[in-house]
């Protein structure tokens, strides 16, 4: 199954829309089940360099079928992902990136979100995540 463009819409909305209650810019990015950006947003006055910054977030959550913060603590010295950033041409390995779950519980898409700490990060992508998940629950 892949997310529709209208799904990816109601979830940037979503991730948008807490991004402006907590005062922060944020860049938002969904890819769809093959890691392929599906939708973008960039809020006015975002930094420029967290573009690339959450676009790699939701890919490396699709690539791994993780959140991003998981793979951070996985990819510390010493335990079995170290330096899995390096691979993938690039990969961001701490909280803003959430693997986006159909029904079934399949992963098919990513969201990742880029902009203020990662807390704030973080908390943005799980407001999108969770309108995902119920929108696919309706």
């Amino acid at each position: 199954m892949e997310i529709s463009l209208e799904i990816a819409e109601h979830t940037i909305r979503a991730a948008k829309k807490m991004a402006q209650e907590i005062g922060i810019p944020m860049n938002i990015a969904i890819v769809d089940n093959g890691a392929n950006l599906l939708l973008f947003c960039r809020m006015d006055k975002a930094w420029l360099g967290s573009m690339d910054i959450a676009i790699k977030k939701a890919k490396t959550a699709r690539f791994f079928n993780m959140e991003t913060g998981e793979i951070g603590k996985l990819s510390q010295p010493g335990y079995p992902l170290f330096q899995v950033e390096v691979s993938n041409g690039g990969l961001i390995s701490f909280p803003g990136g959430i693997p986006l779950k159909n029904k079934e519980g399949e992963v098919i898409a990513a969201i990742g979100v880029s902009g203020g700490s990662v807390g704030d990060d973080y908390k943005v992508a799980a407001a999108g995540a969770d309108a995902f998940a119920k929108y696919e629950c309706e």
